[in-house]
């Protein structure tokens, strides 16, 4: 698993930041028709591939399906309606993401490439109905997953990456720290080079 997970809510994004180093990406698109999430799909395929990233389709496992991608994730309301018979048969990873501990004995059940857990620290993307959870609840999180890789996720920085990965976190997921930068190619390169073991 990547320590270093770049969430991105456009292709565009794709584009620019991907050829910095990145190897695995995550297209989370919200709020677009079907038709323009399709496009957006597509198009972050066929970058990845080029690029040599691999791409996590979320939400959007169908598409993912049809458009032969291997990697989508999941939110817990996704589990729901989710084929995972499907979506094994064709040979697509998943990664899944939990929040409590009910979520995280059902989605082990599903014997996930990954576990997310988030927010570690409080975030700014989005209204969590969730408190942070701490380094505290990454270490209890990492002794019952055992050898599945744990994402963090949630007001993460490359300074706050230490205690993370001291913790037991796996890999680092980042959306806000890199889009609201003030040069978001150099804040890349940073996490890169601070995600290297």
């Amino acid at each position: 698993m990547e320590r270093f997970y770049l969430i991105v809510g456009h292709v565009d994004w794709i584009e620019r930041l991907v050829p910095h180093g990145v190897k695995l990406v995550q297209l989370r698109i919200k709020d677009e028709p079907e038709k323009e999430v399709h496009r957006q799909v597509k198009l972050a395929r066929e970058l990845c591939a080029h690029l040599g990233a691999q791409l996590v389709v979320n939400d959007y496992w169908q598409m993912a399906l049809e458009l032969g991608c291997d990697f989508v994730h999941l939110g817990q309301e996704d589990m729901d309606t989710a084929d995972f018979a499907a979506l094994r048969n064709a040979g697509i990873r998943f990664g899944l993401s939990t929040h409590d501990e009910g979520e995280l004995e059902r989605a082990l059940s599903f014997n996930p490439e990954y576990i997310a857990l988030g927010p570690v620290y409080p975030t700014l993307l989005k209204k969590m109905k969730w408190a942070p959870q701490g380094l505290d609840h990454v270490t209890r999180w990492k002794s019952i997953v055992g050898s599945t890789p744990l994402v963090a996720i949630g007001g993460l920085t490359p300074e706050r990456l230490p205690d993370v990965f001291a913790a037991g976190a796996d890999s680092a997921a980042v959306v806000t720290d890199i889009q609201r930068a003030a040069d978001p190619v150099l804040r890349t390169k940073e996490w890169v080079e601070a995600c290297r073991p």
